[in-house]
């Protein structure tokens, strides 16, 4: 009995003594690796002047009944998210002439990325469901103001699809199933 005692004390000494021999050695792999990177330098793109460029964002038209394109100079970012960032914020912010936002301005952007099959992911806060006004029609113009404002901004975008908070919802505000991406509708525009 004490034989077993003493091998397993013995045991249970040396999986300490091994693990902390472990864990000493990964800190100094580790830093190692660290050490041996180079510096990043600045990139030569970043010191170019940002170029403007014609965006057209859709909102809602007076009459309640198709998306009209407002025609923005926005500045053209480096990169297909960072382009797409760009656009919907703006979309966000809301029209500057006659027209209707059709995303309620407390929504705010979380994240975005876009996959290399050319399917972007728009993340927004639980604003965009709980500010909605509701309604099939209402919620349609929201999807498709975000799709077809990036879709037909960026073409390497064919698709988006909206997550809220992080997560996928079931509808935007009760009606629309937004569990799927979807590709941009010309008969929403007029």
């Amino acid at each position: 009995m004490k034989i077993e005692r003493h091998s397993l004390a013995a045991l249970i000494v040396f999986c300490i003594l091994a693990g902390g021999l472990l864990a000493f050695g990964y800190k100094l792999f580790l830093s190692a690796g660290t050490k041996e990177r180079p510096e990043p330098t600045p990139s030569k793109s970043l010191s170019k002047k940002s170029a403007k460029v014609r965006t057209h964002l859709y909102f809602l038209d007076p009459d309640h009944r198709f998306l009209k394109a407002e025609e923005r100079t926005l500045v053209q970012q480096d990169g297909i998210v960072e382009r797409a960032r760009g656009i919907v914020c703006a979309l966000i912010e809301g029209p500057e002439g006659e027209f209707l936002p059709t995303v309620p301005a407390e929504t705010r952007l979380l994240a975005l990325y876009v996959t290399e099959d050319g399917i972007a992911y728009v993340d927004l806060d639980r604003a965009i469901s709980e500010k909605h006004p509701g309604g099939s029609l209402c919620e349609m113009f929201t999807i498709f103001s975000i799709v077809n404002t990036m879709a037909l901004n960026i073409p390497e975008i064919n698709a988006v699809k909206i997550l809220i908070e992080g997560r996928e919802a079931k509808t935007l505000a009760g009606h629309i199933d937004i569990r799927f991406p979807f590709r941009p509708d010309m008969l929403m525009i007029k």
